[in-house]
């Protein structure tokens, strides 16, 4: 992997790790408030903000190794980023369209589902082989 595409895999570990994190942090502290700026009502029972919270939380923490070991962490990146942020993007349009979530949900469709394009595309041609040292 050459230094510039490292670079691009660790900017988008950084990106995705802060991102989840926040919106970790913000479904367990301030979950009602959060809800609200969506128009939407708090989850009940509230274990259920709690449990998303919890898993984003650890999902962001988990970014930290792909951030210091871009290539040998590439699998997390896959995992996280095309297959669980492709995915939240496409249950997120799905249910726009089948169930009439709120047009504010489209938001998480769009930053769900530019992280997963950012991601596949720093991954893509990529392989599990150490960066050489320029010449």
């Amino acid at each position: 992997m050459t230094a510039h595409r490292l670079a691009f895999v660790r900017a988008i570990a950084a990106v995705s790790g802060v991102y989840d994190l926040g919106v970790g942090l913000v479904l367990l502290l301030a979950a009602g408030w959060f809800a609200s700026l969506f128009g939407v009502a708090p989850a009940q029972p509230p274990i259920f903000s709690d449990l998303n919270g919890l898993f984003l939380v650890a999902v962001g923490i988990g970014y930290y190794w792909p951030y210091r070991h871009p290539v040998e962490a590439r699998w997390y990146l896959w995992v996280m980023g095309p297959l669980l942020k492709g995915g939240g993007a496409a249950a997120f349009l799905i249910d726009y369209v089948v169930r009439h979530s709120p047009a504010s949900f489209l938001l998480f469709a769009a930053s769900d589902g530019a992280l997963a394009l950012l991601t596949l595309a720093a991954l893509a041609g990529t392989r599990n082989t150490p960066a050489r040292p320029p010449r």
